[in-house]
């Protein structure tokens, strides 16, 4: 596919300025697989465009960053158009700000909703666009890639299920198994819901199983904000990526939901994964795409998981037996 300086109107130099990058991905897990991208872009002049999340505030501790309004198509499915249109004018808004001031000449995004309107301004204002397709889309397109494909100089996408949905696209599965040595855990389990919103389901069955004695070990719960908070466990609404990493070294258990950043953070450090994805028919997310992620994880021998309070301990205990696995995504 050649470089981005390539792939960006010809090569640096020559009297070319240096080139300007706007590296936009929601909150999550799609902000953080363009951080493990950073072998791609570190080398330029770059910016972020995410949203204001506990990951997004320790990105803009280390990098020059811009939060945009949270606002996704989703919203209008579970009964809430108004409030949609209202962040999505909003995002509109924030987004042409950003564009119009930054310039950049090149947009890599991976999605999703809140970052599109960076990826159309950049594209009318002339920056050549990289569109990658999520990786927690396995056998179906999102909604986002779907409208951005279109806008993209190059796509990629990271299931050879997606290829005929994207003739254009490259096709990279970046997944890989690691080779080597698990760090020294304690005896502590890590439950965590992720940068976005509670899942009051998720904590309260990790309380229950506290409780119940399945989980004699220690527990620390990040629960979001206003999320439940199990009694037995060491509770925290919020937690900075840095502070997640350091827990995570530790930790020899992590009970998550199904985002793709809480499971690779997870495998990455050699911890055994149970997920429980978010469902769409509770309200917890706008559509099923984390039972999609779990399922496929669960195929690869990755992780178990568990779709009810009810279904836990023995997911725990299948956890336990099994030898761990090491993970990560490949950025090259």
């Amino acid at each position: 596919m050649g470089s981005i300086a390539e792939n960006a109107a010809g090569p640096v130099g020559y009297g070319r300025k240096r080139l300007r990058l706007c590296l936009a991905g929601s909150g999550g897990g799609h902000v953080r697989q363009i951080l493990d991208l950073e072998p791609a872009w570190t080398d330029y002049d770059y910016f972020f465009v995410t949203e204001d999340t506990a990951l997004g505030r320790s990105l803009a501790g280390q990098h020059r960053t811009h939060f945009v309004p949270h606002y996704a198509a989703g919203q209008a499915r579970i009964g809430s158009p108004i409030k949609m249109i209202w962040s999505a004018l909003g995002n509109l808004v924030r987004s042409l700000t950003i564009m119009l001031r930054e310039r950049p000449d090149v947009v890599i995004s991976t999605g999703a909703g809140a970052v599109f309107f960076c990826v159309l301004i950049g594209r009318l204002l002339g920056a050549r666009v990289f569109v990658i397709e999520s990786f927690a889309r396995f056998d179906k397109p999102s909604l986002f890639g779907r409208l951005a494909s279109p806008l993209a100089h190059e796509m990629v996408v990271q299931s050879a299920a997606l290829a005929d949905r994207y003739p254009r696209a490259h096709v990279f599965d970046p997944l890989i198994l690691l080779d080597g040595t698990r760090p020294d855990k304690d005896a502590l389990f890590f439950a965590t819901v992720g940068a976005t919103l509670p899942v009051d389901r998720m904590v309260e069955a990790v309380g229950a199983a506290k409780s119940a004695g399945a989980i004699p070990e220690r527990v620390v719960v990040q629960t979001g904000v206003g999320g439940a908070k199990p009694a037995g466990t060491d509770v925290v609404e919020t937690l900075s990526f840095d502070e997640i990493k350091a827990l995570l070294v530790h930790a020899d258990l992590v009970i998550c939901h199904g985002g793709t950043g809480s499971l690779i953070s997870a495998l990455r450090q050699g911890c055994r994964v149970v997920a429980m994805p978010r469902l769409q028919s509770l309200d917890e997310h706008y559509d099923d795409h984390q039972a999609e992620i779990v399922d496929a994880f669960f195929e690869r021998g990755l992780i178990q998981s568990a779709c009810s309070a009810e279904e836990l301990p023995a997911a725990i205990q299948r956890a336990k037996s099994r030898k761990p696995v090491m993970a990560t995504t490949a950025p090259e």
